[in-house]
Protein backbone atom coordinates (compact mmCIF):
# COMPACT_ATOMS: atom_id res chain seq x y z
CA UNK A 1 0.00 0.00 0.00
CA UNK A 2 1.01 3.66 -0.42
CA UNK A 3 1.81 5.71 2.67
CA UNK A 4 3.47 8.92 3.85
CA UNK A 5 6.45 7.75 5.89
CA UNK A 6 8.90 9.76 7.99
CA UNK A 7 12.30 8.12 7.65
CA UNK A 8 14.14 9.75 10.54
CA UNK A 9 15.72 12.80 8.91
CA UNK A 10 14.78 15.84 10.95
CA UNK A 11 11.77 17.88 9.79
CA UNK A 12 10.09 17.76 6.41
CA UNK A 13 13.27 16.38 4.80
CA UNK A 14 12.28 13.00 6.18
CA UNK A 15 8.90 12.82 4.40
CA UNK A 16 8.61 10.10 1.77
CA UNK A 17 5.55 8.86 -0.12
CA UNK A 18 6.25 5.20 -0.80
CA UNK A 19 5.01 1.63 -0.96
CA UNK A 20 5.03 -0.39 2.25
CA UNK A 21 3.73 -3.90 3.01
CA UNK A 22 0.05 -4.18 3.89
CA UNK A 23 -0.99 -6.16 6.98
CA UNK A 24 -4.06 -7.93 8.32
CA UNK A 25 -5.86 -7.06 11.58
CA UNK A 26 -5.09 -9.10 14.67
CA UNK A 27 -7.33 -10.06 17.57
CA UNK A 28 -9.65 -7.19 18.52
CA UNK A 29 -8.49 -5.04 15.60
CA UNK A 30 -10.02 -3.71 12.41
CA UNK A 31 -8.46 -2.68 9.12
CA UNK A 32 -9.80 0.62 7.80
CA UNK A 33 -9.57 1.68 4.16
CA UNK A 34 -9.00 5.39 4.58
CA UNK A 35 -10.78 7.93 2.41
CA UNK A 36 -9.56 11.11 4.11
CA UNK A 37 -7.13 12.19 6.80
CA UNK A 38 -6.04 15.38 8.54
CA UNK A 39 -2.82 17.09 9.61
CA UNK A 40 -1.94 18.30 13.11
CA UNK A 41 0.83 20.50 14.50
CA UNK A 42 1.81 17.46 16.55
CA UNK A 43 3.09 15.89 13.32
CA UNK A 44 5.52 18.77 12.82
CA UNK A 45 6.81 18.45 16.38
CA UNK A 46 7.38 14.72 15.90
CA UNK A 47 9.27 15.22 12.64
CA UNK A 48 11.41 18.01 14.09
CA UNK A 49 12.69 15.79 16.90
CA UNK A 50 13.39 12.65 14.87
CA UNK A 51 16.91 11.48 13.97
CA UNK A 52 18.21 8.93 11.49
CA UNK A 53 18.59 6.45 14.36
CA UNK A 54 14.83 6.48 14.97
CA UNK A 55 12.64 3.89 13.22
CA UNK A 56 10.49 5.13 10.36
CA UNK A 57 6.73 5.40 10.87
CA UNK A 58 3.57 6.46 9.06
CA UNK A 59 2.37 9.94 10.02
CA UNK A 60 -1.18 11.02 10.78
CA UNK A 61 -3.56 10.89 13.75
CA UNK A 62 -6.82 11.90 12.05
CA UNK A 63 -8.77 9.87 9.55
CA UNK A 64 -12.07 8.48 8.32
CA UNK A 65 -12.92 5.58 6.06
CA UNK A 66 -14.63 2.21 5.71
CA UNK A 67 -13.86 -1.01 7.51
CA UNK A 68 -12.11 -3.37 5.12
CA UNK A 69 -11.59 -6.34 7.44
CA UNK A 70 -12.17 -7.34 11.07
CA UNK A 71 -9.97 -9.49 13.27
CA UNK A 72 -11.01 -12.26 15.61
CA UNK A 73 -13.01 -11.18 18.62
CA UNK A 74 -14.60 -8.19 16.89
CA UNK A 75 -18.38 -8.60 16.98
CA UNK A 76 -19.72 -5.04 17.07
CA UNK A 77 -18.37 -3.76 13.73
CA UNK A 78 -18.91 -5.09 10.23
CA UNK A 79 -17.09 -4.73 6.93
CA UNK A 80 -18.13 -1.60 4.97
CA UNK A 81 -19.11 0.33 8.14
CA UNK A 82 -18.23 4.03 7.75
CA UNK A 83 -16.06 5.13 10.66
CA UNK A 84 -14.14 8.06 12.07
CA UNK A 85 -10.99 7.22 14.00
CA UNK A 86 -10.43 7.93 17.70
CA UNK A 87 -6.71 8.80 17.74
CA UNK A 88 -5.91 8.32 21.46
CA UNK A 89 -5.03 4.75 22.36
CA UNK A 90 -5.74 3.07 25.69
CA UNK A 91 -7.33 6.09 27.39
CA UNK A 92 -10.90 5.16 28.25
CA UNK A 93 -12.17 7.21 31.20
CA UNK A 94 -12.00 11.00 31.36
CA UNK A 95 -10.18 11.08 34.69
CA UNK A 96 -7.83 8.16 33.97
CA UNK A 97 -5.17 10.44 32.53
CA UNK A 98 -2.04 8.63 31.27
CA UNK A 99 1.42 10.14 31.97
CA UNK A 100 1.78 10.80 28.23
CA UNK A 101 -1.17 10.14 25.90
CA UNK A 102 -0.46 7.40 23.35
CA UNK A 103 -1.57 8.78 19.99
CA UNK A 104 -1.98 7.14 16.60
CA UNK A 105 0.66 8.29 14.12
CA UNK A 106 3.90 8.24 16.06
CA UNK A 107 5.36 6.03 17.25
CA UNK A 108 2.57 3.71 16.01
CA UNK A 109 1.68 3.85 12.32
CA UNK A 110 -0.92 6.48 11.47
CA UNK A 111 -3.52 7.53 8.95
CA UNK A 112 -1.58 9.00 6.01
CA UNK A 113 -1.89 5.73 4.16
CA UNK A 114 -4.34 3.70 2.12
CA UNK A 115 -5.07 1.51 5.16
CA UNK A 116 -4.63 1.63 8.92
CA UNK A 117 -5.05 -1.12 11.51
CA UNK A 118 -6.46 0.01 14.86
CA UNK A 119 -8.18 -1.49 17.92
CA UNK A 120 -11.86 -1.93 17.14
CA UNK A 121 -12.83 0.44 19.98
CA UNK A 122 -10.99 3.22 18.12
CA UNK A 123 -13.27 2.86 15.09
CA UNK A 124 -16.38 4.96 15.78
CA UNK A 125 -19.34 5.22 13.45
CA UNK A 126 -19.04 8.34 11.31
CA UNK A 127 -21.64 11.10 11.90
CA UNK A 128 -23.80 10.90 8.78
CA UNK A 129 -24.15 14.68 8.37
CA UNK A 130 -20.40 15.18 7.89
CA UNK A 131 -18.72 14.84 4.51
CA UNK A 132 -15.70 12.56 4.22
CA UNK A 133 -13.41 15.59 4.11
CA UNK A 134 -14.97 16.99 7.29
CA UNK A 135 -14.88 13.66 9.12
CA UNK A 136 -11.25 13.10 8.19
CA UNK A 137 -10.01 16.25 9.90
CA UNK A 138 -12.31 16.10 12.91
CA UNK A 139 -10.82 13.78 15.54
CA UNK A 140 -7.75 15.12 17.35
CA UNK A 141 -8.32 18.88 17.16
CA UNK A 142 -12.01 18.68 18.05
CA UNK A 143 -11.29 16.27 20.91
CA UNK A 144 -8.56 18.56 22.27
CA UNK A 145 -10.85 21.60 22.08
CA UNK A 146 -13.76 19.77 23.72
CA UNK A 147 -11.70 18.56 26.70
CA UNK A 148 -10.06 21.98 27.12
CA UNK A 149 -13.37 23.88 27.11
CA UNK A 150 -15.72 21.58 28.96
CA UNK A 151 -13.74 19.04 31.01
CA UNK A 152 -10.98 21.39 32.15
CA UNK A 153 -12.30 24.97 31.87
CA UNK A 154 -15.94 24.07 32.64
CA UNK A 155 -17.00 26.85 30.26
CA UNK A 156 -20.61 27.96 30.73
CA UNK A 157 -23.18 29.93 28.77
CA UNK A 158 -22.67 33.71 28.99
CA UNK A 159 -19.04 33.36 30.14
CA UNK A 160 -16.28 35.12 28.22
CA UNK A 161 -13.47 33.09 26.63
CA UNK A 162 -10.35 34.61 25.06
CA UNK A 163 -8.56 32.56 22.39
CA UNK A 164 -5.13 33.97 21.42
CA UNK A 165 -3.74 32.86 18.06
CA UNK A 166 -6.92 31.99 16.20
CA UNK A 167 -6.42 29.91 13.06
CA UNK A 168 -5.33 26.47 14.21
CA UNK A 169 -7.72 23.53 14.13
CA UNK A 170 -8.12 23.43 17.91
CA UNK A 171 -8.70 27.19 18.16
CA UNK A 172 -11.35 27.20 15.43
CA UNK A 173 -13.20 24.27 17.03
CA UNK A 174 -13.04 26.08 20.37
CA UNK A 175 -14.57 29.19 18.77
CA UNK A 176 -17.43 27.17 17.25
CA UNK A 177 -18.07 25.15 20.41
CA UNK A 178 -18.02 28.19 22.71
CA UNK A 179 -20.45 30.11 20.50
CA UNK A 180 -22.72 27.05 20.30
CA UNK A 181 -23.35 27.17 24.06
CA UNK A 182 -23.81 30.96 24.12
CA UNK A 183 -20.42 32.11 25.40
CA UNK A 184 -18.81 35.41 24.42
CA UNK A 185 -15.65 34.81 22.37
CA UNK A 186 -12.68 37.11 21.84
CA UNK A 187 -9.79 36.06 19.60
CA UNK A 188 -6.40 37.44 18.62
CA UNK A 189 -4.19 37.02 15.57
CA UNK A 190 -1.41 38.90 13.86
CA UNK A 191 -3.25 38.26 10.59
CA UNK A 192 -6.03 40.64 9.62
CA UNK A 193 -7.49 38.00 7.31
CA UNK A 194 -7.70 35.46 10.15
CA UNK A 195 -9.38 38.04 12.38
CA UNK A 196 -11.97 38.67 9.66
CA UNK A 197 -12.61 34.94 9.28
CA UNK A 198 -13.09 34.60 13.02
CA UNK A 199 -15.69 37.37 13.04
CA UNK A 200 -17.50 35.62 10.17
CA UNK A 201 -17.59 32.44 12.29
CA UNK A 202 -19.20 34.30 15.19
CA UNK A 203 -16.35 35.77 17.27
CA UNK A 204 -17.51 38.81 19.23
CA UNK A 205 -14.11 40.54 19.29
CA UNK A 206 -10.98 40.05 17.17
CA UNK A 207 -7.78 42.07 17.50
CA UNK A 208 -4.04 41.94 16.85
CA UNK A 209 -2.12 39.66 19.21
CA UNK A 210 0.46 42.40 19.83
CA UNK A 211 -1.90 45.36 20.13
CA UNK A 212 -3.28 46.93 23.33
CA UNK A 213 -5.65 44.23 24.60
CA UNK A 214 -7.20 46.46 27.25
CA UNK A 215 -8.20 48.98 24.61
CA UNK A 216 -9.99 46.33 22.56
CA UNK A 217 -11.62 44.49 25.46
CA UNK A 218 -12.72 47.71 27.16
CA UNK A 219 -12.60 46.20 30.62
CA UNK A 220 -14.31 42.94 29.65
CA UNK A 221 -12.03 40.46 31.37
CA UNK A 222 -12.21 36.79 30.44
CA UNK A 223 -13.48 33.91 32.54
CA UNK A 224 -11.33 31.55 30.47
CA UNK A 225 -8.19 32.01 28.35
CA UNK A 226 -7.33 29.14 26.01
CA UNK A 227 -3.56 29.16 25.49
CA UNK A 228 -1.51 27.44 22.80
CA UNK A 229 1.16 30.14 22.49
CA UNK A 230 3.13 29.91 25.72
CA UNK A 231 5.79 32.41 26.84
CA UNK A 232 5.33 34.97 24.06
CA UNK A 233 1.93 35.99 25.46
CA UNK A 234 1.46 34.18 28.77
CA UNK A 235 2.36 37.06 31.11
CA UNK A 236 -0.23 39.19 29.29
CA UNK A 237 -3.03 36.87 30.37
CA UNK A 238 -2.98 37.88 34.03
CA UNK A 239 -4.10 41.41 33.14
CA UNK A 240 -7.14 40.11 31.26
CA UNK A 241 -8.48 37.13 33.21
CA UNK A 242 -11.02 37.59 36.00
CA UNK A 243 -10.21 36.76 39.63
CA UNK A 244 -10.70 33.01 40.05
CA UNK A 245 -10.56 32.70 36.26
CA UNK A 246 -9.06 29.81 34.32
CA UNK A 247 -6.08 29.71 31.97
CA UNK A 248 -6.10 26.42 30.05
CA UNK A 249 -2.91 25.50 28.19
CA UNK A 250 -2.76 22.88 25.44
CA UNK A 251 0.29 24.01 23.45
CA UNK A 252 3.56 25.92 23.48
CA UNK A 253 4.24 27.25 20.00
CA UNK A 254 6.63 29.95 21.30
CA UNK A 255 8.60 27.74 23.70
CA UNK A 256 8.35 25.95 27.05
CA UNK A 257 9.80 28.20 29.75
CA UNK A 258 7.51 30.71 31.47
CA UNK A 259 8.30 33.66 33.71
CA UNK A 260 5.67 35.69 35.56
CA UNK A 261 5.23 37.19 39.05
CA UNK A 262 3.71 34.62 41.40
CA UNK A 263 1.64 37.34 43.06
CA UNK A 264 -0.26 37.76 39.79
CA UNK A 265 -1.26 34.13 40.22
CA UNK A 266 -2.13 33.72 43.89
CA UNK A 267 -3.62 37.10 44.84
CA UNK A 268 -6.41 36.91 42.21
CA UNK A 269 -6.51 33.11 42.68
CA UNK A 270 -6.05 32.25 39.02
CA UNK A 271 -6.36 28.59 37.98
CA UNK A 272 -3.78 27.37 35.47
CA UNK A 273 -4.87 24.07 33.90
CA UNK A 274 -3.00 21.82 31.52
CA UNK A 275 -4.68 19.60 28.95
CA UNK A 276 -3.71 17.44 26.01
CA UNK A 277 -5.81 15.32 23.65
CA UNK A 278 -8.70 13.50 25.36
CA UNK A 279 -10.24 10.18 26.38
CA UNK A 280 -12.52 7.74 24.60
CA UNK A 281 -15.43 8.92 26.76
CA UNK A 282 -14.79 12.54 25.76
CA UNK A 283 -14.49 11.59 22.09
CA UNK A 284 -18.00 10.16 22.12
CA UNK A 285 -19.25 13.21 24.05
CA UNK A 286 -17.58 15.49 21.50
CA UNK A 287 -19.23 13.71 18.56
CA UNK A 288 -22.61 14.02 20.28
CA UNK A 289 -21.96 17.73 20.92
CA UNK A 290 -20.95 18.36 17.29
CA UNK A 291 -24.04 16.55 16.01
CA UNK A 292 -26.39 18.27 18.49
CA UNK A 293 -25.31 21.71 17.28
CA UNK A 294 -24.60 20.57 13.69
CA UNK A 295 -21.10 21.99 13.89
CA UNK A 296 -18.78 21.40 10.97
CA UNK A 297 -14.99 21.56 10.82
CA UNK A 298 -13.50 24.64 9.18
CA UNK A 299 -11.58 23.27 6.19
CA UNK A 300 -8.61 25.35 5.10
CA UNK A 301 -7.40 23.33 2.12
CA UNK A 302 -7.46 19.71 1.03
CA UNK A 303 -4.50 18.04 -0.70
CA UNK A 304 -4.15 14.61 -2.34
CA UNK A 305 -1.97 12.31 -0.26
CA UNK A 306 0.93 12.48 -2.71
CA UNK A 307 1.15 16.23 -1.96
CA UNK A 308 1.60 15.75 1.80
CA UNK A 309 4.88 17.69 1.69
CA UNK A 310 3.10 20.76 0.32
CA UNK A 311 0.34 20.38 2.90
CA UNK A 312 2.79 20.23 5.80
CA UNK A 313 4.69 23.19 4.38
CA UNK A 314 1.51 25.27 4.54
CA UNK A 315 0.98 24.24 8.15
CA UNK A 316 4.60 24.96 9.05
CA UNK A 317 4.30 28.44 7.60
CA UNK A 318 1.25 29.10 9.77
CA UNK A 319 -0.82 30.06 6.75
CA UNK A 320 -3.89 27.96 7.42
CA UNK A 321 -7.20 28.88 9.01
CA UNK A 322 -8.84 25.72 10.27
CA UNK A 323 -7.93 22.17 9.31
CA UNK A 324 -5.79 20.91 6.46
CA UNK A 325 -7.21 17.75 4.93
CA UNK A 326 -5.76 14.89 2.90
CA UNK A 327 -7.70 12.85 0.35
CA UNK A 328 -6.58 9.26 -0.15
CA UNK A 329 -8.96 7.78 -2.75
Amino acid sequence: MKAVVHNGKSGLRGLVYQDIPSQNPGYGEVKVKLKTAGLNHRDLFLMKNKTEQDPEFILGSDGAGMIEAVGEGVNDLAVHTEVVILPTLNWEGTDDVPPVPNILGGPSNGTLAEYVIIPSKNAVKKPSYLSWEEAGVLPLSALTAYRALFTKAQLKKSEHILIPGIGSGVATYALLMAKAIGATVSVTSRSQEKRKRAIQLGADHAFDSYSNWSEHLQGQKADVILDSIGPALFSEYFDHVKPNGRIVSFGASSGDNLSFPLRSLFFPQINILGTSMGSSDEFHEMLHFMEKYKLRPVLDRTYPIEQAYEAYTRMQEGSQFGNIGITID
